[in-house]
């Protein structure tokens, strides 16, 4: 079981940055694919990045490409989304997920934990 914890929300600018983190508990979290999703008001979660087990492949959606990254730190147990030119449309609550399977996936139902999301709101 993994216990995931987002931190670093909030409100920006267009054109501005923040950076996510997403804490997990349990001894397994090296061993797991972390991904990226987020979901606006009224609309389906999406997927953003993904990062693979060693930190060493990473996957964006390309909403997102050049202005994301993901990266991770396995001593730490944490992973981190940096946002730069943020955008009005980045606007949603963004959730941290882990994928038990170590396959890289952009599918959200691909993925076996969950945190409680994180809300950032990019103001034009």
């Amino acid at each position: 079981q993994v216990q995931l914890v987002e931190s670093g929300g909030g409100l920006v600018q267009a054109g501005g940055s923040l950076r996510l983190s997403c804490a997990a508990s349990g001894r397994a979290f090296s061993t797991y694919t972390m991904g990226w999703f987020r979901q606006a008001p009224g609309k389906e979660r999406e997927f953003v990045a993904c990062i693979s087990v060693s930190g060493g492949r990473t996957l964006y959606a390309d909403s997102v490409k050049g202005r994301f990254t993901i990266s991770r730190d396995n001593a730490k147990n944490t992973v981190s989304l940096q946002m730069n030119s943020l955008k009005p449309e980045d606007t949603a609550v963004y959730y941290c997920a882990a994928d038990r399977s170590s396959t890289m996936s952009t599918i959200l139902r691909r993925y076996d934990y969950w945190g409680q999301g994180t809300q950032v709101t990019v103001s034009s």
